[in-house]
């Protein structure tokens, strides 16, 4: 049975996290443990790894780096061992070099790139993005298989993650102008929406990670 660290580092949101992931979980043909963990031991030998986050940049931030051996027990599962990781809105964002909210705050630095905030050309589209919105210019990665053409998810943010190498970009969403809605490097994965509140496409993308490498 593979084990799946939900990192509690105090964001919030956890047991909604945790339920989605084990109703996803349900019918994969390899079963998944999920675990609701900050312990440095657990994280570092989970096989797969979610970081989820609500909130600013730098609070979220600080709470993960103020958990003793927690940054660096998933340094080495997912730097060192390949472990698949998953970061979930503002635990996507910390996957960057540096958050400009609230001043400028370094990040994870895993996929390089800097969060700032929304700045819709539109007027009419409201910051902070908050309901469903259709993502777009899917790639053909393994995290995204099977979703529908345009599936629609769950956003609440006024930030967004712009990576430097559009490569890792592989889905975005317009409100106003097109921001980056899912990365991808390598095992390291994020989106900005909630998949736990994204129903039937949220739980398909779960599946999904729970499956694949990349």
């Amino acid at each position: 049975m593979q084990s799946v660290a939900l990192i509690d580092y105090g964001s919030g949101n956890l047991r909604s996290a945790e339920k989605a992931l084990r109703k996803a979980a349900e019918g994969l043909n390899t079963a998944a443990e999920i675990v609701v963990t900050a312990d440095p031991d657990i994280v570092a030998r989970a096989d797969r790894l979610v970081l989820p986050g609500v909130g600013a940049f730098a609070a979220c931030m600080g709470a993960l780096s103020s958990r003793d051996g927690l940054i660096a027990a998933m340094t080495e599962a997912v730097r060192g061992r390949g472990a698949p990781f998953l970061g979930v809105c503002v635990g996507m964002q910390l996957l960057a070099d540096k958050g400009l909210e609230f001043g400028e705050t370094p990040g994870l630095g895993w996929i390089p790139g800097e969060v700032s905030k929304l700045q819709p050309a539109n007027a009419a589209a409201k910051i902070p993005h908050m309901g469903w919105n259709a993502l777009e210019d899917l790639a053909d990665r393994p995290l995204l298989a099977g979703l529908d053409a345009a599936p629609h998810m769950y956003f609440t943010h006024s930030f967004a993650f712009r990576p430097a190498d559009p490569s890792h970009v592989i889905a975005t969403t317009d409100h106003g102008g097109r921001f980056t809605a899912a990365v991808a490097k390598d095992n390291v994965m994020g989106v900005q929406f909630h998949p736990e509140k994204s129903q039937a496409q949220g739980i398909r993308l779960l599946a999904n990670f729970l499956e694949t490498r990349a």
